[in-house]
Order: C-alpha cells, then structure tokens, then sequence
C-alpha cells in the first residue's frame, strides 16, 4: 500500500511543482529572469538556453531584467531570440547588456493571464485526479488477487482521497496567490 501512496504522491508532487513553475513565468508587469526561461538563442547554429549564455538579473531601480551574454558577440542573437519568444518584450542595447523594460499590462492582457492561469491550474488538478485514478485501480486490483481484504481497499481508497484533496488544495491555494497578483499589479 505505501508503495501505491508514495508513487501516487510523487506523481502530484511533480505535477505541483510543474504548476508552479509555469505560472512563475507568466509575466506580471514585475521583472523576473524566470520570464525569459523559454528563450532559446541561436549560438554557433544550435538553439541554446539563454541562461546558458547570458547572466539574467533585476534592475534594481527599473522595472527591467538586465541580460548580459559571457560573449559579446552573441549579443545581436539574445537581443532576436528575445523578441522572438512572442513574450511582449523589447530588448534596448545598453552597451554590452541588454535592458529588457517589463511593461504593465493592460487590462485585456491580465484577463488572458488569468484564464492561462486558470487553465494551468486546471490541467494540473486533472493530472492529479488521474494519478487518484491509477492508484485506486491498483488496490482495486490488490483486492481482486486476494492481497487485499474489501476493508483494506476501502481503507486504502480513504487515504487515497485523503492525499488527493491535499494536493488539490496545494493548486487552488497556488492559483488563488496568482490569481491576486495578476489582479493587484
């Protein structure tokens, strides 16, 4: 039963921090470095990560990320793949950095911004009742073999929610966070 539970919880786990992940990226008027995380760069001809060419960090008194290549030469391709993620953004050369200003949105684009929000959040709860799912239909199994008593599975698929519903709350609450700081900008 543990190794049913313990899969299962690994399964949400990931889905968790997945949602998480996504969500740092969508990009509310605030600069973060994780917004630029999808950008790949044309280096030596090979798509590379930006972050493993460039340094990404905060402008402390501006509402921009600062990027600088570790090659200068490169800089031209940063600037073209940043424009090119259909982020919104509009890289100014400063030199050899590049100032990526984060403009606030509108009220249109923090209507889009939620519903994908909403949306991640979804697809997460549905990864997690499909793991619910999986793991239900292994005890069922364990009963239907005689491993398990009728009271075991019953038992099990008590714990089973149990977990579940924690996991599901885990999103809501992530969701209702974002949910207010695309509001509130």
């Amino acid at each position: 039963m543990n190794e049913i539970y313990r899969e299962m919880e690994d399964s949400m786990k990931k889905a968790v921090e997945y949602l998480k992940k996504e969500l740092s990226r969508i990009q509310i008027g605030r600069p973060n470095p994780a917004i630029l995380e999808g950008v790949k760069v044309d280096y030596y001809g090979q798509k590379v990560p930006i972050r493993q060419i460039a340094g990404i960090n905060v402008h402390p008194q501006e509402s921009a990320l600062i990027v600088q290549p570790w090659d200068p030469s490169a800089i031209s391709s940063v600037e073209n793949a940043i424009r090119a993620a259909n982020l919104g953004l509009n890289p100014i050369r400063e030199g050899k950095v590049l100032k990526v200003p984060i403009p606030k949105p509108s009220e249109e684009r923090r209507k889009e911004l939620l519903k994908l929000a909403k949306q991640l959040a979804e697809e997460t709860r549905i990864h997690i009742r499909n793991a619910r799912r999986e793991a239900i239909e292994k005890v069922r199994e364990m009963e239907k073999a005689k491993e398990i008593t009728e009271d075991d599975r019953f038992r099990a698929e008590k714990e089973i929610q149990k977990i579940t519903d924690k996991y599901i709350e885990q999103v809501n609450e992530i969701l209702q966070k974002k949910e207010k700081e695309i509001l509130e900008e």
